[in-house]
């Protein structure tokens, strides 16, 4: 089986609990945990599309992969505009643990889903009001998912399935198809799990099709702090 959640905003070195921020982050983690060891396998794997951690340095980040790997299944991870400890991708790559799998601006497959995923983080969706710092930003996150797509494919075997991660939504507040949605239609991308959207009064549906990719919505507390099943 396979599952999704992201923006878990660890920090059990205890340096910035999530509970300053609402009564709805009071004991999250417990709840993920439950929920986690209660759903996943040995052999299922879960997607975290970015912000893990709030560690600054990715020596910092220990205790929180340590509660990675203290999880059933395999994880695979991409960065989020929070996660400040990653690094390069070869140092990221060494430091967590084994059934951690990081992706930047690449693919990697999951043999026993016959899914192939890939991921990289995303920007805020440019238009006619957006700084041209922003602009530049995401024209080159539009590159970066397409080398990773483009990974993707070469890993690819007769049958499998393409899903992309990303930590952005890659549309607007109307759902708007953008170039990032067009990349996943130019791609064949069957599902698109992002995060980063907070608050239950922001503009949300925790699923969403457009022009025939479902998008789906796993921050953390969007979703009641339960990992999301992506059926296949």
């Amino acid at each position: 089986m396979l599952y999704a959640i992201s923006d878990l905003h660890l920090s059990l070195d205890g340096n910035k609990p999530m509970e300053v921020f609402g009564d709805g982050w009071k004991n999250y983690l417990d709840a993920i945990e439950s929920s986690w060891l209660s759903l996943v396998g040995a052999e299922d794997t879960v997607l975290l599309a970015g912000d893990l951690s709030w560690a600054m340095k990715l020596e910092n980040a220990r205790a929180d992969f340590a509660f990675l790997e203290r999880m059933p299944g395999q994880k695979v991870i991409i960065r989020g505009n929070h996660d400040y400890w990653w690094s390069s991708y070869n140092k990221v790559l060494a430091a967590v643990p084994r059934s951690v799998h990081p992706l930047q601006n690449n693919a990697y497959r999951l043999p026993d889903e016959q899914v192939v995923v890939c991921g990289s983080r995303g920007w805020i969706i440019a238009d006619e009001k957006s700084t041209e710092e922003d602009k530049k930003i995401y024209a080159r996150e539009l590159i970066r998912m397409q080398m990773a797509l483009d990974d993707a494919k070469t890993k690819m075997q007769d049958g499998d399935k393409l899903y992309a991660m990303i930590h952005y939504p890659p549309f607007g507040f109307s759902f708007e198809p953008t170039e990032m949605t067009a990349l996943f239609e130019r791609y064949g991308v069957g599902k698109v799990i992002y995060g980063h959207i907070h608050g239950k009064s922001s503009f949300h549906k925790k699923k969403v099709d457009i022009h025939g990719i479902q998008y789906i919505l796993t921050s953390t507390d969007m979703i009641d702090h339960t990992l999301v099943a992506i059926d296949k």
